[in-house]
């Protein structure tokens, strides 16, 4: 049995899901995309291919094993887009959650029935449907879990609002001694440039102390400003818009001290670097288009 056990977001990775491309389906009618930043390729003609993409992954996934990392992948869904594991599950301690994601997502999760029968059933949490949660807005750390959200009453009117309130309460009744820290997110269906999809799309922390961060992902500005006072300006990489739209702060911590990064990142990993950092660059510009990067693509399972 694999025991399974997250805390924060940089001890060592011992084992992760890593998604998968193969078989990712047709390019997506504009109706169907989930989020703007696709819609705006699909329309521009520049929605990435299935060659490119599962070349990215491999870059990866090599990546991953070169460490000593063990990879998990979820069996090959003909013509399903199977990239980004964190939205069907994650792991806070030595739970599993399932997230409650769209509907017609849900076959991904079935793929991935090989890892749970390597895990307790009575560690496997299926949260009531009126909770919807996705593992790009969850990020245990320390005495918190950090939350990302949506408030506002027109919830329901943005695909992009992928994790409600009641999400939020939920953590806090599964986790009672751990503090739910929530942020209030900036969504938009139409503009990738003002949509923070997921928390991980405008901040992470990396390393043992510090973090990176975009103030317009936010709505509440002392809610940006707690995490800047909490981390302390000294430690936070704030990104620009085009950087956060580029998905800057979605790299992948193995370690304290390895991070994954795309290999464009030019001014992120030059700052890394310059913090004792080892950058592991990889191409994944391609997977980038459709508004998910690197955390977006593992579900860790066993971090030491």
């Amino acid at each position: 049995m694999l025991q399974l056990n997250v805390r924060d977001e940089t001890s060592p990775l011992k084992a992760v899901v890593l998604g998968r491309a193969e078989s990712s389906g047709p390019i997506p009618r504009p109706e169907e995309a989930y989020d703007p930043k696709s819609l705006e390729h699909i329309l521009a003609g520049t929605y990435p291919i299935e060659e490119d993409m599962v070349r990215e992954m491999a870059a990866f996934d090599a990546v991953l094993k070169k460490h000593g990392v063990r990879v998990f992948r979820p069996e090959v869904i003909e013509d399903c887009n199977q990239i980004f594991s964190r939205d069907i599950a994650f792991v806070i301690e030595d739970k599993l959650i399932k997230a409650n994601i769209l509907p017609e997502r849900e076959k991904e999760f079935e793929a991935i029935l090989h890892v749970l029968d390597v895990i307790d059933p009575d560690k496997i949490l299926v949260p009531p449907p009126s909770v919807h949660v996705e593992g790009g807005d969850v990020m245990p750390w320390k005495e918190y879990i950090f939350v990302g959200t949506y408030r506002g009453e027109d919830y329901a009117s943005y695909i992009t609002a992928r994790t409600n309130t009641a999400a939020v309460a939920y953590l806090q009744e599964q986790f009672p001694h751990k503090v739910i820290k929530s942020f209030d997110l900036r969504k938009s269906n139409t503009d990738a440039r003002q949509n923070a999809l997921h928390l991980d799309c405008c901040f992470q922390p990396i390393g043992r102390d510090k973090a990176i961060l975009h103030k317009n992902g936010f709505l509440v500005e002392e809610e940006y400003q707690w995490l800047l006072d909490y981390f302390g300006r000294e430690n936070v990489f704030e990104i620009s818009n085009e950087e956060m739209y580029q998905m800057f702060s979605n790299v992948f911590s193995i370690s304290p001290d390895v991070i994954v990064s795309e290999r464009s990142f030019t001014r992120l990993n030059t700052w890394l670097r310059d913090r004792g950092f080892t950058v592991e660059e990889v191409p994944y510009y391609e997977i980038g288009k459709q508004e998910g990067l690197l955390r977006c693509s593992t579900l860790p399972l066993v971090r030491e």
